[in-house]
C-alpha cells in the first residue's frame, strides 16, 4: 500500500478511480469538478443525471460512484466536500467524511488505486493547510485496516497543495 503526491492534471490520471470535488447536483460546475465533466465526456452527466433523479443529488460528505467516460480512470467517485464558514458549521468532519465515504465506496468496488484531487480547498475556501492535513490523516486511519485499495495518489492542480501534501508525505 502506498500514498503519493503528484502535480498535475487529475482527469489525465489513470488509476481505477478518480475522486470528483463535486457539487450536490451533481451537474458539473468549476475547477476539478467542471474538468471532470468535460474530459470526461457525456457519459458521466448522464449517470449523475440518473442518480439525481435517484436519490436527489449528493449531500455533503456523502460520495456516489459512476463510470469514468472518456477518462483514463475506470470510475469517478462524486463527492461533496464543505464549504468553508469560519469552522463553526462541522466542515472539518464533513471533510473527513467526504474523504470516508469515497473511499468505502472504492472498497464495495474492489477499487486498487484511487486519486484524490484537493477537495474543497479551491471556490469552498476550506484552508488549504487544514484540509491536506485532514486529507492525509484520514486516508491514513482508513487504510490501517487492510482493503482493496493499494495505491493512494493526492493529486494537486496548484504548487501550494502539492508542496503542502508532500510536507504531509515524508514527515
Amino acid at each position: 500500500m502506498s500514498i503519493l503526491v503528484i502535480r498535475g492534471d487529475i482527469t489525465k490520471h489513470a488509476v481505477d478511480a478518480i475522486v470528483n470535488a463535486a457539487n450536490s447536483s451533481l451537474l458539473g460546475g468549476g475547477g476539478v469538478d467542471g474538468a471532470i465533466h468535460r474530459a470526461g465526456g457525456p457519459a458521466i452527466l448522464e449517470q449523475c443525471i440518473a442518480i439525481r433523479n435517484k436519490q436527489g443529488g449528493c449531500k455533503t460528505g456523502e460520495a456516489v460512484i459512476t463510470g469514468a467516460g472518456n477518462l483514463p480512470a475506470k470510475f469517478v467517485i462524486h463527492t461533496v466536500g464543505p464549504v468553508w464558514n469560519g469552522g463553526n458549521s462541522n466542515e472539518e468532519g464533513l471533510l473527513v467524511n467526504a474523504y470516508n465515504n469515497s473511499l468505502l465506496l472504492a472498497v464495495e468496488y474492489g477499487i486498487k488505486s484511487i486519486a484524490f484531487p484537493n477537495i474543497s480547498t479551491g471556490i469552498y475556501h476550506f484552508p488549504k493547510s487544514k484540509a491536506a492535513t485532514i486529507a492525509v490523516d484520514t486516508v491514513r486511519n482508513f487504510l490501517a485496516v487492510p482493503t482493496s485499495i493499494q495505491q493512494v495518489h493526492f493529486v494537486c492542480f496548484d504548487e501550494e497543495n502539492y508542496q503542502l501534501y508532500k510536507a504531509l508525505l515524508t514527515a
